[in-house]
């Protein structure tokens, strides 16, 4: 039997090793079996690969999903820091050419101070500055921005002091310091007062003006620096209206402000310098 076995197997060798160019049917059969086989289980093991393989994607699209949030907001954060800067570029670069442009012109020194504070007491409406004495703040030096004036120091202490704006003129009260001013371009023709504050119309009131002042609608109009209060020079609005005074003898005319008194968050005290320092 071992011999007829050992016959039969060297047979089977030699069979399967010889030049054949179709295989036999228990071959066919056995590889069509064993295929088969293979198939149940070669899928569930892909579906399991594919599985896995599948959640390390995912994983990775996550992390790269949070990197770009990350880029995103870290660009967003520079774009408006970026745009912070180059307003307060643009900005301090207006007001650096607005006091040489005014220094050269009136020799006036403009200090920069902060609005810290505002009061919004409809019957006493201020602001109050970071600067005081010790920085030679005085009372009744003039208060302005890059557009136009604002008002007057009223209060100073050490540190800080109090800015009454121009909003507050009132002509019936003896403490309402009004503005002598006249127009730009015309400083020896034109003459007025700024006396009063119209709440309703946001306008200021300017009396006083010569029949036969050439004062025009669109007029620039400015401090004249009569009365020793407000220097000479400062942009008060631009005139809107011209109309007959009360009597007949003077006119009247609304000014629109320059400065603008919703936002103020930076405003410049006028130093003006003493005859002797000239």
């Amino acid at each position: 039997m071992l011999m007829i076995g050992l016959i039969l197997f060297i047979a089977v060798i030699g069979f399967s090793l010889s030049d054949r160019k179709e295989l036999t049917w228990p071959e066919k059969f056995l590889g069509d079996s064993v295929g088969f086989a293979q198939q149940w289980f070669y899928k569930p093991a892909g579906l399991v690969a594919g599985f896995f393989e599948d959640i390390r994607e995912l994983r990775t699209l996550h992390e790269e999903n949070e990197q770009l949030r990350l880029t995103a907001a870290a660009y967003a954060r520079d774009k408006i820091n970026y745009n912070f800067i180059q307003k307060d570029n643009e900005r301090l670069q207006k007001e650096l050419d607005f006091t040489e442009r005014q220094k050269n012109m009136n020799k006036y020194k403009y200090v920069i101070a902060q609005v810290i504070a505002i009061d919004n007491d409809p019957y006493n409406h201020t602001m109050v500055i970071n600067l005081g004495s010790k920085d030679g703040i005085k009372p009744n030096m003039a208060v302005t921005t890059v557009d136009g004036l604002v008002g007057l120091v009223s209060n100073v202490r050490p540190y800080t002091a109090t800015v009454t704006p121009i909003t507050e003129l009132d002509e019936t009260s003896p403490t309402s310091n009004s503005i002598a001013a006249t127009v730009l371009g015309r400083e020896d023709t034109s003459f007025g007062i700024v006396g009063s504050y119209d709440k309703e119309t946001d306008r200021l009131i300017m009396t006083k003006i010569a029949e036969s002042d050439k004062m025009i609608v669109d007029d620039t109009v400015i401090t004249s620096g009569l009365g020793n209060v407000y220097p000479r020079g400062l942009v008060i609005g631009t005139v809107e209206t011209r109309q007959v005074g009360d009597f007949g003898l003077t006119h009247t005319a609304t000014i629109k402000m320059a400065a603008k008194f919703d936002h103020l968050t930076e405003v410049f005290v006028v130093q003006v310098p003493d005859l002797g320092d000239e």
